[in-house]
C-alpha cells in the first residue's frame, strides 16, 4: 500500500484530497505547514508527495528541493498559479507533476496513478545506458560525462533519457514534449523544448555548436547520433 505525503494548507481542501486518496486505497498523512511537513517526512517514508506552492511559513518550491537532496520520492505540484514560468520551475528543481486549482479530483487520483507507476517501474530498473563518455546511471538517477556527475535538472534528465532510449531514431518534437511530460498536458511549447535541447547540448557536448550526440535532423527532429549499450 502506498504512503503519501499531502501538504496542503487550505483545511477543506486538504481534507478533500486526503479523503478521496484514501478511498483509493492509499495511506496519507497530511500536513498543514513545512515545518509540519519537515517533521513528518525525516520520520517515515513516502512514495509520493502531494505539495502545496503557497504554504504560511514557506512556499513548496524550497520544500521540494529539501524533500530531493533526500530521496527521489515523486513530487505532484498543487498551485493557483498558472504562468508558465511557474511551471516550468517547479519542473525544472525536480517536481514530476503540476495540477492548478481549482481542479477535479478525479484528474488529481489520475496524475497520483501515474507517479506511482512511475516510481515503481524506477525502484524495479537496473539500467545503465552508456554513450562513449556519456553514462546515465537510472538507480541513481544521475548523469556522468567522463565520470564525472553532470549537474541536471528533472526535464534535462528526462530528455536525455528519452534520445539514449531511442538512440538513431529521429524523434519528432511533439514526440518529445509527450515523453518528457509524461503524456500529460503540454505545459510549455516548442520553443521551450529548444531552449531546453540547448541547455543539455552545453552539457554534454564537447562543442555544443557542432553536436555530436544530439543532432538536428532538418524537417524531422532531432536525432542521438551515437550507439547506446544498455546494462
Amino acid at each position: 500500500m502506498s504512503n503519501i505525503l499531502l501538504v496542503e494548507d487550505d483545511e477543506a481542501l486538504g481534507l478533500a484530497i486526503e479523503f478521496s486518496l484514501k478511498n483509493e486505497g492509499y495511506e496519507v498523512v497530511k500536513a498543514s505547514s513545512v515545518k509540519e511537513a519537515k517533521h513528518q517526512f525525516e520520520h517515515q517514508p513516502f512514495d509520493l508527495i502531494v505539495l502545496d506552492i503557497g504554504l504560511p511559513d514557506g512556499n513548496g518550491y524550497d520544500l521540494c528541493l529539501h524533500f530531493k537532496k533526500q530521496s527521489d520520492t515523486s513530487v505532484i505540484f498543487l498551485t493557483a498559479l498558472d504562468e508558465e514560468a511557474n511551471v516550468v520551475m517547479g519542473l525544472d528543481i525536480g517536481g514530476d507533476d503540476y495540477i492548478t486549482k481549482p481542479f477535479r479530483v478525479k484528474e488529481l487520483m489520475s496524475r497520483v496513478k501515474v507517479q506511482l507507476r512511475k516510481q515503481a517501474r524506477l525502484e524495479n530498473s537496473t539500467m545503465i545506458f552508456t554513450s562513449e563518455n556519456i553514462k546515465i546511471d537510472m538507480n541513481l538517477v544521475k548523469v556522468y560525462k567522463n565520470h564525472e556527475n553532470i549537474p541536471i535538472t528533472n526535464l534535462e534528465y528526462k530528455l536525455l533519457l528519452t534520445f539514449m532510449m531511442n538512440a538513431h531514431k529521429a524523434l519528432k518534437r511533439d514526440e518529445l514534449l509527450q515523453d518528457i511530460t509524461g503524456g500529460d498536458e503540454v505545459f510549455f511549447d516548442e520553443n521551450t523544448l529548444s531552449v531546453y535541447i540547448r541547455r543539455l547540448r552545453n552539457k554534454i557536448e564537447d562543442d555544443p555548436k557542432n553536436p555530436q550526440f544530439i543532432v538536428t535532423q532538418r524537417g524531422l527532429g532531432y536525432c542521438w547520433s551515437k550507439d547506446v549499450s544498455r546494462k
